[in-house]
């Protein structure tokens, strides 16, 4: 021992003490020892609280052993009590010891007080450590529980050759039983779980037992009240010394409040698909209203000209021979206008009402020339320059046509707008090149420009500049573009202005339009 024991010695003889001290310090035991003889002092000295064994005579003039003991015993129970007497006989001995008391020594036999001082030492440290440790086991117990409790996880285990099962307290709530209510047991879990999915968890159960491997698995249960729940169940197996496997522990977990919110989630997903091919379809007529009036413009030019030179070749043909040439000749302008409108009907048409083909051969070339043609005039309105820098012998790219076309009228209109205001010079500039294996198509105005920072952010939903704006229309050109394995971006334009530029993987084939 690395201290002195504080021994409470209750004795009335002071020599009797005196022999006692030498003895335990004879045999080794350093020891701090405080005599008295009286109930109140042995009384307030337990009050105390520091002692590590209690010495006791059995007959004292005004007070006795026994009663000591029982004194002891309500106000320091942990503490071990040793009847250290001359007159106690074998039957009061057991008593005493049915009563509490951890050992007896006889006065004559006083050298054996040594080791029964050791012994109930020792064995009061160790019921202290058990104490202790199951105090810290009830502890953890406690935690744990109010730990499974609020995360809804419950704990099982399961011995295969007995059948044997046991669940911790929440695991029963979570299958629907009250704590202790039912028998833990696999026939018990299979009536909880839900019907529709009772095949398949005992099928997981049976291969996964069989062959001795661990298991995962998300499953309903029902419970008394009717209401579905969702567990997700981890079990794995115990192999014993000789690797064999005769027990699985696992945990159960409600995962019910994840699956709502994943349901949710693909609802709102599937919502937000709605959504944007709804905002796509107005973005594409936003897109074709902006051309309306100079595709109106464009055809009405060719039709005028079919009206007036009907009207004078109706002169014509009433006059004399010599005005037959005139007519043939505003028959001929008549069937040149014609063509003319029908072919600007025929684009517009196509735009419009073309169906998609994802796998369809794409000369981009081609698709800037076709919106060129239907904003020529937009642009000539708004005096804008037009410069095409198309390379030759582009590779063709693949996917859908008109999705293509309408990022690459989205690109142009938006140029336009952007310069329809601005005092500098306006110029458009539309280029396509070889980019290693893919296509690229860029559009460079001169307009105000993009600000630092925002070369990103005009990408996002709904970001826009125009008051009347839904803000769109570059969001869906980008998807489109990236949905055909491609990439959009914007960059400032120096000294003014700004470029967008969409790249497109080249077609599988790596054929060259001829």
């Amino acid at each position: 021992m690395n201290r002195k024991l504080r021994v409470l010695h209750l004795e009335d003889e002071h020599r009797d003490a005196e022999v006692v001290r030498d003895v335990l310090e004879t045999g080794g035991i350093a020891c701090e020892i405080t005599r008295v003889q009286a109930r109140e002092d042995f009384a307030a000295c337990l009050e105390e609280g520091r002692w590590d064994v209690i010495l006791a005579d059995y007959s004292l003039p005004s007070f006795d052993g026994m009663s000591a003991l029982k004194i002891a015993a309500a106000r320091s129970p942990d503490v071990p009590f040793i009847f250290v007497s001359g007159t106690l006989g074998e039957e009061t001995a057991i008593e005493a010891l049915k009563l509490g008391a951890t050992d007896y020594v006889l006065k004559e036999r006083l050298s054996r007080i040594v080791g029964a001082v050791r012994g109930a030492v020792r064995e009061a440290q160790h019921r202290a450590e058990r104490q202790q440790a199951e105090r810290e086991l009830r502890r953890s117990e406690a935690f744990l529980a109010e730990a499974q409790r609020l995360s809804h996880t419950g704990s099982w285990g399961w011995i295969l050759s007995t059948g044997k099962v046991t669940w911790s307290e929440e695991q029963y709530r979570l299958l629907g039983f009250q704590p202790g209510a039912a028998e833990p047991a696999v026939d018990s879990f299979m009536t909880a779980v839900h019907e529709e999915d009772r095949a398949r968890v005992r099928r997981i159960l049976e291969d996964s037992t069989r062959a001795g491997r661990p298991y995962e698995m998300d499953y309903r249960v029902v419970l008394p009240d009717g209401s579905v729940r969702h567990l997700r169940t981890v079990g794995r197996p115990v192999p014993d010394g000789a690797g064999d496997v005769d027990e699985y522990i696992g945990t159960s977990t409600d995962i019910t409040e994840r699956v709502k919110a994943d349901e949710a989630l693909r609802q709102r997903e599937q919502e937000l698909r709605k959504t944007a091919a709804e905002l796509a379809r107005v973005n594409r007529a936003a897109t074709l209203l902006v051309l309306t009036a100079s595709i109106a413009h464009e055809v009405n030019q060719p039709l005028a000209a079919m009206v007036s030179s009907a009207a004078s070749c109706s002169r014509w043909l009433a006059a004399r021979p010599p005005e037959m040439e005139m007519a043939q000749r505003a028959l001929e302008r008549i069937g040149r206008d014609g063509k003319r409108a029908g072919e600007v009907i025929d684009r517009v048409r196509a735009l419009v009402q073309r169906r998609a083909s994802r796998g369809e051969a794409i000369d981009a070339n081609q698709a800037i020339h076709e919106v060129v043609a239907l904003t020529r005039d937009e642009l000539g309105r708004n005096r804008i320059a037009l410069t095409l820098s198309l390379a030759r012998d582009l590779p063709f790219v693949t996917g859908d046509r008109v999705q293509v076309q309408q990022v690459i009228l989205n690109l142009v209109v938006n140029a336009i707008e952007a310069m329809s205001g601005s005092g500098e010079p306006r110029q458009l500039v539309i280029g396509s090149a070889a980019d290693g294996e893919a296509v690229r198509v860029e559009v460079r105005d001169s307009g105000p420009g993009i600000q630092a920072g925002q070369t990103d952010e005009i990408f996002e939903p709904f970001y826009t500049t125009k008051a009347d704006g839904i803000g769109m229309g570059l969001s869906i050109s980008r998807s489109i573009i990236e949905a055909h394995g491609g990439r959009l971006w914007a960059a400032p334009n120096p000294p003014h202005g700004a470029v967008f530029r969409f790249s497109l993987p080249l077609e599988i084939t790596g054929e060259r339009k001829p």
